[in-house]
């Protein structure tokens, strides 16, 4: 048996899979037949890259893509608070919990079109530097790669793919001037990115030359109503739009978004910005059915190439989305269910114990 037919299996095994994962695991659930060592030595062998990621990917991507999908970039933490620090495995700044956790911070490149998400590049941040923190004098890790580096290469990667892709798509951490710049003028195409309400903005090209600019937040502006400005080391206007939303917790919120094409209405910036949270779901799916955070792996070669599977489950789960109609978590629990009808049938037909009347 292959690296390519272990991949295949051990994906498989991450998806069918409801506790931790490992490779005791998946031999006796083939009943013996693929050693528990054979296993080990294929996560711990050849590290796989994102290079295979894209070759696995590919073709599902020539099959659905079209001039008008978007790629995302964004990152996200598979918590391991119960495993050994490591070069990957270390603690990051969780800006949805606003904390430190510790686990393996990933980015990930993700192109949706239409209904179909898929991802199609990821880097690893590794923090094998370390430093003296100059405020509590303690030993710290950092990795010498920015996340904004890591956000170009991704994109770079794609374009050098061949994906087309009308725009790209990010949240307000990577929003900044040079990856704005990168997009338009390196990639040449378009984004659409969030800003922190105290970004300054000059309303014209004379007032950019005057160094005139505003908050924001500070500007009369129509929720919905397009505004062309122009950002602080950006040469090319923007069309900026303030939108107006509710919170689950029925108070309103408010995000200014601006994009590179000043031609779009305000409705279709907001329409096309809204794709960006099919990456929710992509961590989500990988997390809970894929299996990313439960595996007990310890070195830095077996936890990458176990988080590479666990790309590859999620890839297999959107495919089966497409001809099966169910959502992941939909197929997940008819999986769940075909297990405990399976161990209920065993039980009731192989133990035939029954009370007493």
């Amino acid at each position: 048996m292959d690296n390519k037919e272990l991949l295949d299996l051990y994906s498989d095994y991450l998806i069918s899979a409801f506790g931790q994962t490992t490779g005791t695991g998946l031999s006796e659930l083939l009943g013996g037949t693929v050693s528990h060592d054979r296993i080990q030595r294929f996560l711990s062998q050849n590290e796989f890259t994102a290079s295979d990621l894209w070759h696995i990917v590919k073709p599902h991507i020539r099959a659905i893509q079209r001039d008008d999908g978007v790629m995302i970039v964004d990152d996200s933490i598979a918590e391991k608070p119960y495993t050994d620090e490591n070069d990957i495995i270390c603690w990051h700044y969780d800006h949805a919990q606003d904390r430190q956790v510790k686990g393996i911070n990933f980015l990930s490149a993700v192109y949706h079109v239409q209904d179909i998400t898929l991802p199609v590049g990821f880097r690893l941040v590794a923090k094998t530097e370390y430093y003296v923190d100059k405020k509590d004098g303690k030993t710290k890790r950092r990795s010498p790669v920015s996340k904004n580096e890591h956000y170009q290469a991704l994109l770079r990667q794609a374009k050098q793919n061949h994906i087309p892709f009308q725009f790209v798509l990010n949240d307000v951490w990577y929003a900044s001037a040079d990856n704005m710049r990168f997009v338009k003028q390196d990639l040449e195409t378009d984004f659409i990115m969030p800003l922190k309400s105290n970004r300054k903005v000059a309303l014209s090209a004379a007032d950019k030359q005057q160094g005139r600019y505003l908050r924001v937040d500070n500007l009369t502006l129509e929720a919905g109503v397009v505004r062309e400005v122009y950002l602080e080391g950006i040469d090319f206007p923007l069309a900026l739009v303030k939108q107006v939303f509710a919170n689950e917790d029925g108070s309103s919120g408010i995000q200014y978004l601006v994009c590179s094409q000043t031609t779009l209405t305000g409705d279709a910036i907001i329409d096309l910005y809204r794709k960006r949270w099919t990456v929710e779901p992509f961590h989500k799916s990988l997390k809970q059915n894929a299996s990313l955070e439960k595996s007990p792996t310890r070195t830095v070669r077996t936890q990458t190439n176990h988080l590479f599977a666990s790309f590859c489950g999620y890839i297999k789960l959107e495919l089966l989305k497409i001809s099966t109609k169910l959502n992941h978590f939909a197929f997940k629990s008819q999986l769940y269910l075909r297990a405990l009808q399976a161990a209920f049938a065993a039980l009731r037909h192989s133990y035939p114990v029954r009370l007493a009347a």
